[in-house]
């Protein structure tokens, strides 16, 4: 099976790649000559790939400067991701599309569920829900799936730039009053693949939609950073203490959700598939990432 993933030096590109198994081939599609804001660039360059599924993980991910460039990041988000919509269409080949906890606005009292209504707060979250409102028209052969807080040991991410702190830091202040679900692209990679091989193999319409897929557990990310240091902390780094602080504290350009956590309970019912719980992940990662 050959998988086209769109964002080539994106964490979930390299978890794919790191992650192929026997009988798959990821062939990466990205900068400069596959851009998502090229409708022409995107259609000949899933065209050239011959995929058999396709997993959309390029995006605009600058929160806080898509404030500032809100019709860029929908040139990306939106539009972008439905040119891979209607390539993915044209070949017909699933497509799996990466969106985020960002549609929604943070207020419910509980982990949102797919069909809870959406409401972004800021530039990246409407872009995103543009992406997915294109993806759903352009594409009905695959899945939307929203995921959250993701790291790894590639890219910049919330667990390296933890470990960075680390390093020089005794204290870090970090915000307590956000919550939501870390997510290890490692393990989303995991998923990614096992989803891409029922959809090729099964065209059931309860296999397509929206689902939402994260890290099992919930966590502030003064939590993943206090998870982050105790494993810095075990393997003979120093002990970085975490200063939990409220958002109000650590003003932002752009709104974040108080409310990130997403239910994944309807991948289970469909898929079987869940994703372990962010401790473990975090701790593996850290071990990769501290010599």
């Amino acid at each position: 099976m050959r998988i086209a993933v769109t964002g080539s030096e994106g964490q979930v590109a390299m978890s794919l790649i790191e992650r192929t198994i026997r009988d798959i081939e990821i062939v990466p599609l990205g900068r400069p000559a596959f851009a998502l804001e090229d409708r022409q660039a995107v259609l000949a360059g899933i065209d050239a790939a011959r995929p058999d599924v396709i997993v959309n993980a390029a995006a605009y991910t600058a929160v806080d400067k898509a404030e500032a460039e809100e019709e860029l990041a929908i040139r990306v988000n939106g539009e972008g991701a439905g040119h891979v919509a209607e390539a993915a269409a044209k070949i017909g080949a699933p497509l799996l599309h990466l969106s985020t906890d960002y549609v929604f606005d943070g207020a419910l009292d509980r982990p949102y569920r797919e069909d809870d209504p959406t409401g972004p707060v800021g530039a990246y979250g409407r872009s995103k829900l543009i992406g997915e409102r294109l993806v759903g028209e352009r594409c009905p052969n695959g899945a939307i799936l929203r995921t959250a807080w993701i790291y790894s040991p590639f890219g910049a991410n919330f667990v390296r730039t933890m470990l960075r702190l680390n390093e020089t830091r005794d204290e870090v202040g970090v915000v307590a009053d956000q919550r939501g679900n870390p997510t290890s692209a490692l393990d989303l990679a995991d998923a990614l693949l096992a989803l891409a091989k029922r959809l090729r193999e099964d065209g059931s319409p309860t296999l397509r939609g929206v689902f939402h897929l994260t890290g099992s557990g919930e966590a502030t990310w003064a939590d993943l950073a206090e998870a982050v240091f105790e494993e810095a902390r075990v393997r003979g780094r120093r002990l970085t203490r975490v200063k939990r602080i409220a958002t109000a504290d650590y003003p932002t350009p752009a709104r974040r959700p108080a409310n990130s956590r997403l239910d994944s309970a309807k991948l289970r019912r469909v898929y079987g598939l869940a994703l372990p719980d962010w401790r473990g992940s975090v701790a593996a990662c850290c071990a990769r990432l501290i010599p």
